[in-house]
């Protein structure tokens, strides 16, 4: 790194926001599936063992699977019906991981839940209510949101910020939460001070999102309730990786994290807008983190669309429900453009952190070969955290020990930044994922 902190050079860099294809889309329910496959690792950790077996009958919000004494979070039933067991299941990153397999109960309805007053809880309280609904980090790193906000004695926050920039191209799952679930939202960050012992919340949303401002701005406003609760809206500049969780601090507060210590050591926790929601969900609900909004976007599906989806939903039924694919699809990306993984089958099931599902054509991707490193620097200059990502690549390609390759390399989020701006389009970012992989390999890890 660039001395010991992170900054944002050049303004973050400006990739096309593609975002009008769902951007004034409502967000839909999909109808249920007819199976479901519960990956047991969707979240930072341990895997989830499983709690149920074959044959078994579960019903919509049913603990199924859990972690013990290890980093992990609960998982549940995201549809009534019929347990097939324990399966393979494709992942985009690992390719292949144990899931549980439910099919559907035709006949089974959905599972309503009723608001309760979540001020007669304690700070205990509220906190086992998020870690027994199993709720994650959903703008992609998979967290447990309780273990978050489980601080020790020492560790003493001021401020709570909210990162809604979502600066992913198409991506529109967190505007459109924060336009239509805006009280939820505003209520879910009053808990997480609550819990946390504090006051103070911005809310960080790029200024290409006026109707998510607007409308978390009125939620503010018309909230009867402020208890002593500060909570600012800060629209932003558009540029990228603002969404990335250093980035959103600096943007929102000034203040920059030093590498190799936690948000929490310069008095700031950071959750996403969708996990916020998911939070309120679980305390005021009572509802389990089983389902949520994915946006399905791109020129290679018939119907694109922000949708909410049963974790566990494959992604050929999502096509299925609208209106399959075009003849000229070329790619098809879990996740946004930059960060995202391509997938080789559709055979694949949504994840508590699956915020996009993208159907690309030919036209919306750059099928040309990469070239060689001319030296020109980019990269570094793009990097938000000050890495030298082409020069990780070069150690990889020519084979050199693990060792040489570390520049900093375990601060790096994978962001694309510095993939989009190379004039030879190499794919930095998976010689990065490579290197990564080797350092652990040597490790022993």
């Amino acid at each position: 790194m660039n001395g010991d902190t992170a900054t944002f050079p050049m303004g973050g860099v400006h990739p096309p926001e593609c975002k009008e294809l769902t951007n004034n889309l409502s967000i839909e329910t999909m109808p249920t599936p007819s199976e479901v496959r519960l990956v047991l690792k969707q979240h930072a950790g341990a895997p989830c063992e499983p709690l149920v077996k074959k044959k078994d009958k579960v019903v919509e919000g049913d603990l199924v699977g859990s972690v013990e004494k290890k980093l992990g979070a609960n998982l549940h039933a995201s549809i009534s019906g019929t347990v097939k067991g324990v399966v393979n299941a494709f992942h985009p990153i690992v390719g292949k991981a144990p899931a549980i397999a439910i099919s559907a109960d035709p006949q089974a309805e959905g599972k309503s839940y009723q608001p309760v007053d979540w001020r007669a809880f304690s700070k205990e309280e509220l906190l086992a209510k998020i870690k027994d609904a199993g709720v994650v980090g959903m703008g992609g790193a998979g967290f447990p949101a309780g273990v978050k906000l489980t601080l020790r004695p020492d560790v003493k926050v001021d401020t709570l910020v909210l990162n809604g920039a979502e600066c992913e191209p198409y991506l529109n799952a967190d505007n459109r939460c924060m336009i239509e679930y805006s009280r939820d939202i505003i209520e879910g960050a009053k808990i997480i001070m609550t819990i946390l012992g504090i006051n103070y919340c911005g809310i960080g949303v790029e200024d290409n999102k006026p109707d998510a401002i607007q409308a978390l701005r009125k939620a503010i406003e018309e909230d009867t309730s402020k208890n002593g609760f500060k909570i600012v809206v800060k629209p932003l500049k558009v540029k990228y990786p603002q969404g990335s969780a250093d980035q959103i601090m600096q943007s929102v507060t000034g203040r920059v994290r030093p590498s190799g210590v936690r948000s929490s050591a310069i008095g700031i926790i950071v959750h996403n807008v969708g996990t916020t929601k998911a939070i309120y969900d679980a305390v005021v609900l009572g509802k389990p983190s089983y389902e949520r909004v994915v946006t399905v976007s791109g020129k290679g599906i018939k119907r694109p669309a922000n949708l909410m989806v049963k974790v566990g939903t494959s992604v050929a039924e999502i096509a299925d429900y609208l209106g399959g694919t075009t003849p000229d699809l070329a790619k098809v990306v879990i996740g946004g453009p930059m960060m995202g993984f391509a997938v080789s089958t559709l055979d694949i099931p949504v994840t508590k952190t699956t915020s996009g599902v993208l159907f690309l054509t030919k036209d919306e991707i750059d099928t040309q070969p990469y070239g060689p490193c001319i030296r020109c620097g980019f990269c570094l200059e793009a990097c938000p955290m000050g890495l030298e990502p082409n020069n990780v690549s070069i150690y990889v390609e020519a084979g050199r020990g693990a060792d040489t390759a570390q520049f900093g390399i375990d601060d790096c989020f994978e962001c694309g930044s510095c993939a989009f701006v190379c004039p030879s389009k190499r794919p930095l970012v998976q010689f990065i994922r490579l290197a990564k992989m080797k350092i652990k390999e040597s490790k022993g890890k």
